[in-house]
C-alpha cells in the first residue's frame, strides 16, 4: 500500500493540477469581445426638406428703353491713305535672372481634411467628395495619403466647408494657409 505522505502528494498534484485548469476560466467571468467599430461614409447625400427657397423678384424700371424703330448704321467709303512704314533698327536685348518671389502666399486657404495610410481610400474619398463639388486632392506624405480641400481664396467659405466635411465624413479638418511653390 502507498503511504500517507503518497497520498497527500497525489492529492495535491491532482488539486493543484484542478486549480490551474478550471480556476481560470471560472475567475475570468463574462468574456466580452470587442469589435472594432467602423463607419462608412455616406455615398448619397441625405436630403430632407431643408431645401433652400429663393424669391423671385419683380424688374425694377430704370428708365431706359428702346428705340420703337430699327437703327440704321451707315458707313462712308473714303480711300485709305498710303501709311509709310520705318526699316526697323537693330535693337540689343539684355537679359537678367529675376529671382521667383512668391507674392500670392497669404492670399489662399486650404482644408487638411484627413491623413489615411491606404492610398486607394483616399482615391475612393476624393472622388466621392469631387462627386459633391467639392474641389478634393491627394498629397502623398511620409508613407500617408493627405486629402486636401482647395484652395479657395475666401477663409470663410473654407471655414463653412469644414463644418459640412465634418457632417459628411465625420473627421474634423484643419484649415491652413495654401503655399504655391512647395504644395
Amino acid at each position: 500500500m502507498a503511504s500517507k505522505f503518497q497520498n497527500r502528494l497525489v492529492g495535491t498534484i491532482v488539486l493543484v493540477s484542478i486549480g490551474v485548469i478550471v480556476l481560470p476560466d471560472v475567475l475570468d467571468g463574462k468574456k466580452t469581445h470587442y469589435k472594432e467599430e467602423i463607419t462608412s461614409i455616406p455615398i448619397k447625400p441625405e436630403t430632407g426638406n431643408d431645401l433652400e427657397s429663393f424669391e423671385v423678384l419683380d424688374p425694377i424700371d430704370d428708365g431706359v428703353s428702346l428705340p420703337e424703330s430699327p437703327v440704321e448704321v451707315v458707313i462712308e467709303d473714303t480711300p485709305a491713305q498710303p501709311v509709310e512704314v520705318e526699316q526697323p533698327k537693330e535693337v540689343t536685348a539684355v537679359v537678367r535672372e529675376v529671382p521667383e518671389r512668391n507674392e500670392y502666399q497669404d492670399s489662399a486657404w486650404i482644408i487638411q481634411l484627413m491623413a489615411l495610410k491606404n492610398a486607394e481610400n483616399a482615391k475612393n474619398l476624393v472622388s466621392d467628395l469631387k462627386k459633391r463639388g467639392y474641389q478634393a486632392h491627394t498629397k502623398p506624405e511620409n508613407g500617408f495619403t493627405r486629402v486636401i480641400i482647395g484652395p479657395e481664396v475666401s477663409k470663410s467659405k473654407l471655414e463653412q466647408q469644414v463644418i459640412e466635411l465634418e457632417k459628411i465624413t465625420g473627421s474634423k479638418g484643419q484649415l491652413l494657409k495654401f503655399k504655391p511653390l512647395n504644395p
